[in-house]
């Protein structure tokens, strides 16, 4: 099982240092991926609708897919993981060219997860409707694999056309599309459309989770061996409780989970790196890394 780092972007101050040292540190300390979040913009939540979400305009948020390509050319090895960007609020045949290049410039290095958000502010500054969101991801997967591997698309959506045109370059493979979310609908979609799917345990019961999805998989035809299940370890507060829960989840098929240094207390960058060095050494003496 694959073990990685979930950049800490709400407790950074969205220092640029901090990216190029939690990168670099990611990589040298033997961890396998780094992953981060997504917000375009932060909205004060003091309206109707209310927005119920974790975050205010006060949170830190790097563009994910601009960060990764600073990350990309500075890293040899770990993979960059989105978890997740918020694909329907953004241009299908934008985010198709954008995660290309990503993907040519770092060697096939980038896993791109996707979810629907929870921020309508976001969506009307975006230009995109938020209620259609759950239908539009789910055409925007295939569409996406087709602008990948197709010479020329014609496609005619409900949300996307496309008149014979193509992406030039294309990827070298089809890129790895994971969803993510916390509602049954979601499961049920990954398990239809998805390569993986990224579970937040603390936000959501991923053990739980995980029972259900290879239960939808397989209503879906389809093996769970070969899906990817990938944990964010948001329960585990200690090296020694994500050694234990890294632990727990490879035992039940998991294949990449992330630890995070977020909601600890940390106030510097040093403090951070601190704490991934000695998660670091609990999961290497625990069998992993």
């Amino acid at each position: 099982m694959k073990i990685g780092v979930i950049y800490p972007q709400t407790e950074l101050k969205g220092q640029p240092e901090a990216v190029r040292r939690i990168g670099l540190a990611t990589e040298e300390l033997g961890f396998d991926h780094l992953l981060t979040y997504d917000h375009v913009l932060g909205a004060a939540h003091d309206r109707e609708p209310k927005l119920t979400g974790p975050y205010t305009e006060k949170q830190p948020f790097h563009d994910p897919l601009m960060m990764f390509s600073y990350l990309a050319a500075i890293t040899q090895r770990i993979e960059l993981v989105t978890g997740i960007l918020i694909l329907p609020q953004r241009q299908t045949a934008l985010v198709a060219r954008q995660a290309a290049d990503l993907d040519l410039l770092s060697g096939e290095r980038f896993r791109l997860g996707i979810g629907i958000g929870w921020n309508y502010v976001e969506y009307q500054a975006l230009g995109q409707d938020f209620r259609t969101r759950g239908k539009r991801v789910a055409e925007q997967i295939g569409l996406l694999r087709r602008l990948w591997s197709e010479p020329l698309v014609d496609f005619a959506g409900a949300f996307d056309r496309i008149d014979r045109a193509a992406l030039n370059p294309r990827p070298h493979r089809l890129i790895p599309i994971w969803l993510s979310g916390f509602a049954d609908v979601a499961l049920r979609r990954a398990a239809a459309l998805a390569d993986g799917f990224i579970f937040a345990d603390g936000a959501a019961d991923a053990f739980e989770q995980a029972t259900r999805m290879k239960q939808y998989l397989g209503e879906s035809g389809r093996a769970w061996q070969g899906f990817g299940l990938h944990c964010n370890m948001l329960r585990a507060k200690s090296p020694a409780a994500v050694a234990e829960t890294a632990a727990r989840w490879r035992d039940i098929g998991g294949t990449h989970a992330s630890m995070s240094t977020m909601g600890l207390g940390f106030t510097e960058v040093d403090q951070h790196l601190d704490y991934v060095k000695r998660v670091a050494d609990a999961v290497r003496t625990a069998g992993f890394l």
